[in-house]
C-alpha cells in the first residue's frame, strides 16, 4: 500500500532547534557554510550509526586501509560473498553482483548485455548512466513517455513486428527522481513478457528507505524477484557509496563479472559498513526509523501545500517543489542561501522543481522551518521578477 497525505500530530519532538552544518575551514568563519540541511541524503541517518560506525572500526583495525578492490584482495573474500548473497536474498532475485558505484553498475550491466543489433526502450525522463550507456551499446534507442506503460507497450510492438530475433532492454527506475513518479511494474513486466523483452528496474531511490520492509516499490507493488534485472546504489540508505546489479539468472551476474565489474568492486570497509546497514533496515529499528522518515516526508509535503506550493509525485525521500525557470528559479536559489536553507538545487533550472532531501532525524521544527525558507523564498523572487524596472526612460528627441 502506497503512503497516504497525511499528517501525524501524535508524536512532538521535543527540541525547537534546528540544525546547522558545521562551518568550512577552508573558507574562514566570515565563508562558512551554514545552514538548514535539506540537501544531504543519508535520509536513516545511518552514517553516524554506532554499530555501523563499530563494524568500520573494526574492520580497518583487521585490514587496514584498502583501495576499492577486487574481491578476492578485499582482505575477507567473504566478506564481498556475504554482501551478494544479502542482495539477492533482499530483493528475492537468483544473484547479485558488487560495483563501486550505482553508475558503475548501470554501465556493466548495458555494455555487458546489450549488442548494437538490440533495441533499448527506456523510460524518457531517465537520465545519466543508464541513458547514456544505452547511447553508447546500442543506436536502436526507444524512449517511452515518462512513466507510461501503455506507449512502452507499443514501442515494444512497433519493434517487435521489425525484428523478431535481437533483443529488447526496457529499462525503467522505481521511483523517479525527476518528479518523484513511479511506474507500473507490473504492467511493464506484462508488456515485457508479451513481446520477449529484458526488464530491468533501477532501485537508486527508494531501496532501504521507503516500504515498510525497506524494499522500496518493488514491494510496494508486489514485484520483488518479477523483474530480470535490478540495479541500484547504496549511497541514499546503506552509509556506504557502491552499486550492485542482482539478475533472476546467476548466468547473467556470472557473465558480468568477467567485466569490468571484477576489476573494481568494494573495499573491506565498504562492503562491512553496508552488511550492516543490510541489518539495522531489516531489524525492527530500520522499521521505526523508516516511519519517522515518511511522517517527516508527508508532514513537509502539507507543510508546504498549506502555504499554496505545488508539491510533486509521490510522498518519498526527496520532496519536489514547483519553482518556475529562469530568472526566478535563480533569485529563489539566492534567497535560500540568505535564508540559511540548503537543498538541492542541481535540477532547478531544467526542470523548475527544487529538491529537499528529508531524513529521520529531521525535527518538527526543521520542517516546519524549511517550508516557511521555501515559501519565503519564492515569494521574494516573485517580487523581485515583477517588479517595474528601475531604469530611466530614453525621451524622444523633439
Amino acid at each position: 500500500m502506497r503512503h497516504r497525505e497525511q499528517t501525524d500530530a501524535t508524536i512532538q519532538d521535543r527540541t525547537d532547534g534546528v540544525r546547522r552544518l558545521p562551518g568550512s575551514p577552508a573558507l574562514g568563519d566570515d565563508h562558512a557554510l551554514r545552514g538548514l540541511d535539506f540537501a544531504s541524503q543519508d535520509c536513516l541517518g545511518l552514517s553516524t550509526h554506532p554499530e555501523i560506525v563499530a563494524a568500520a572500526g573494526d574492520i580497518l583495525r583487521r585490514f587496514g586501509v584498502r583501495s576499492v578492490c577486487a574481491a578476492p584482495e578485499a582482505g575477507d573474500p567473504g566478506l564481498a560473498v556475504a554482501l551478494e548473497r544479502r542482495i539477492a536474498d533482499f530483493l528475492q532475485m537468483e544473484a547479485a553482483l558488487l560495483c563501486p558505484t550505482g553508475r558503475a553498475a548501470a554501465r556493466t550491466v548495458i555494455r555487458g548485455l546489450v549488442r548494437p543489433a538490440d533495441h533499448v526502450v527506456i523510460d524518457a525522463a531517465i537520465r545519466g548512466g543508464l541513458r547514456e550507456d544505452a547511447e553508447e551499446a546500442t543506436d536502436n534507442i526507444q524512449p517511452f513517455r515518462h512513466l507510461d506503460a501503455d506507449h512502452c507497450r507499443d514501442r515494444l510492438q512497433a519493434i517487435r513486428a521489425q525484428d523478431a530475433r535481437n533483443g529488447i532492454l526496457v529499462v525503467t527506475e522505481s521511483l523517479s527522481p525527476l518528479d518523484s513518479g513511479t511506474p507500473d511494474l507490473a504492467a511493464l513486466r506484462a508488456a515485457c513478457d508479451a513481446h520477449g523483452a529484458t526488464l530491468l528496474v533501477d532501485v537508486a531511490q527508494d531501496l532501504g528507505c521507503l516500504g515498510e520492509d525497506g524494499r522500496g516499490h518493488l514491494g510496494l507493488q508486489d514485484m520483488l524477484g518479477r523483474a530480470d534485472l535490478v540495479t541500484g546504489s547504496f549511497s541514499r540508505s546503506f552509509a556506504s557509496n557502491g552499486g550492485f546489479v542482482a539478475a533472476r539468472t546467476r548466468a547473467v551476474t556470472a557473465c558480468l563479472r568477467v567485466g569490468e565489474a571484477a576489476l573494481q568492486a568494494l573495499s573491506p570497509i565498504q562492503i562491512a559498513v553496508i552488511l550492516k546497514a543490510f541489518a539495522v533496515i531489516d531489524a525492527a529499528e530500520g522499521r521505526e526509523r523508516r516511519a519517522r522518515l515518511m511522517r517527516n516526508v508527508l508532514n513537509l509535503r502539507t507543510a508546504l501545500r498549506d502555504r499554496a506550493m505545488s508539491v510533486c509525485g509521490e510522498p518519498c525521500t526527496s520532496v519536489s517543489v514547483e519553482i518556475g525557470f529562469g530568472e526566478r528559479a535563480r533569485r529563489v536559489a539566492q534567497h535560500l542561501s540568505d535564508l540559511g536553507l540548503l537543498a538541492d538545487l542541481a535540477a532547478l533550472e531544467d526542470t523548475g522543481r527544487l529538491r529537499l532531501h528529508v531524513t529521520a532525524g529531521h525535527s518538527d521544527a526543521e520542517i516546519a522551518r524549511a517550508a516557511s525558507c521555501v515559501a519565503a523564498a519564492l515569494d521574494l523572487a516573485r517580487a523581485d521578477t515583477s517588479a517595474p524596472s528601475r531604469r530611466p526612460r530614453l525621451r524622444a528627441a523633439a
